[in-house]
């Protein structure tokens, strides 16, 4: 069975608003099987143009999904999920 490839939290450093969501994303993400990768959008000029007002933004690369901050939990299993 193929594995999920991990989610993707895009965010920066220092941004209060990206480590409540790393919080809230963690447990979520380690319960279902899912693994996290860390997008660190600074630096980046395309992700900066594509994220920067909008971080933390989660996106799913399996499916191309994204939810954008200010999300919960039952968003982020809704996502997992593929709902």
């Amino acid at each position: 069975m193929a594995t999920e490839p991990p989610l993707v939290l895009y965010h920066t450093s220092g941004c209060h608003l990206c480590e409540l969501a790393e919080a809230l994303l963690m447990p979520l993400a380690a319960a279902t099987g899912r693994s996290v990768v860390l997008a660190e959008i600074a630096g980046d000029d395309d992700l900066e143009v594509r994220y920067g007002i909008r971080i933390p933004v989660l996106r799913d690369p399996a499916s191309g999904r994204e939810i954008g901050w200010p999300f919960d939990g039952t968003a982020v299993l809704a996502l997992i999920a593929g709902d």
